[in-house]
């Protein structure tokens, strides 16, 4: 009883600061704005773990057929300011390891950050016909209420549900659970497997998800392990022994993949999302990899992009780092087609 009181004291002005933040939107206090060019927010209420940047591919891969994509983000963890178009031999301390990530993946495609959202969306019509955006994809924007997307897609892990999550500091919802009837669309990421009607109508209850809303579900399947080091040696990618490096929010799954081949020999080489490696952290990674020397080195394409830039990393552990590439496959019957059909319906 005495916890629960002394959680409500810490929390009441974080609940007050977001509550009347979002009032001051409704009621046209602070003026929200409407792009001339149609926009797709995602985001979520969780603070990481959801899976925004593979769900963002997923709808580059399905819309860049018929649109001219522009990717928008804010570039978290970047040491450069103001508008950037991302470039695929930028540092992820250009332009942050989730747009780098994006870039080389769809080099085609447009991806540009700036931490000042309207602005960047005037940068990006302002470019040159044949390269100015037909859609903007804003990565990470379901808290940004200056900006009105046409359509708002909201994630939600399945491991960690809304409604039986705190704010931080307690738990990690860094907006208020009440949020959730403001997106048009929710997918509930990371399932184990397509849930039945059954469980579909719980999820629909428990998240308080309304019936004007469009529910999906997806999954996250994994590809074979690329290395991150052109000198890596391909026979450490199917090692019996592992090691796992992650600095991202939920690296459980990547964990759970890696185990179904593999003994992992560490559960400490674990950092904050987005980290900035440094030269004691190298040093770390190194004598792992020297104290074990027949364990291949698993990491996340994300994490991949800042690894790639530390020069002081041993020859043996370029040789034996893989990146497991992840993809997003969203069920129900007809899922893909569907949320693409209703995606386009609202552009």
């Amino acid at each position: 009883m005495i916890r629960d009181f002394i959680n409500k004291v810490v929390l009441f002005p974080y609940y007050f600061t977001l509550a009347f933040r979002h009032f001051l939107y409704n009621n046209s206090f602070i003026k929200s704005h409407k792009p001339a060019v149609p926009v797709i927010s995602l985001g979520n209420i969780t603070a990481g773990g959801t899976g925004k940047t593979p769900h963002t591919e997923f709808f580059i891969k399905n819309l860049a057929p018929d649109y001219k994509i522009g990717v928008l983000s804010r570039g978290y963890g970047r040491k450069t300011k103001g508008f950037r178009i991302v470039e695929t031999g930028d540092s992820p301390l250009d332009c942050g390891d989730e747009p780098l990530q994006i870039k080389k993946k769809f080099p085609d495609i447009l991806v540009a950050v700036d931490e000042n959202r309207n602005r960047g969306i005037e940068m990006l019509l302002s470019l040159f016909p044949e390269k100015r955006p037909d859609i903007i994809i804003l990565d990470d924007a379901f808290q940004h209420r200056r900006i009105i997307p046409d359509i708002n897609i909201l994630l939600i892990d399945y491991n960690r549900p809304i409604s039986k999550d705190k704010l931080i500091p307690f738990g990690r919802l860094r907006d208020l659970p009440s949020r959730i009837k403001k997106a048009d669309v929710i997918i509930i990421t990371k399932c184990p497997g397509e849930p039945d009607i059954e469980e579909q109508q719980m999820l629909r209850m428990r998240e308080g998800i309304r019936d004007y809303q469009s529910l999906y579900f997806s999954l996250i399947e994994y590809g074979e392990p690329l290395p991150v080091f052109e000198e890596a040696d391909k026979r450490y990618a199917y090692s019996k022994f592992a090691i796992v490096l992650t600095a991202i929010a939920n690296p459980t799954p990547l964990y759970y993949f890696v185990r179904n081949s593999n003994k992992i020999i560490n559960d400490k080489l674990e950092f904050s999302d987005h980290h900035n490696f440094r030269k004691l952290d190298v040093l770390r990674i190194n004598r792992w990899a020297a104290n074990h020397p027949k364990c291949g080195i698993y990491t996340t394409e994300k994490d991949a992009q800042r690894l790639l830039r530390l020069s002081k990393l041993s020859d043996e552990v370029k040789r034996r780092m893989f990146y497991v590439p992840i993809e997003v496959k969203v069920l129900n019957e007809s899922g893909c087609e569907s949320i693409i059909t209703q995606v386009k319906k609202k552009l």
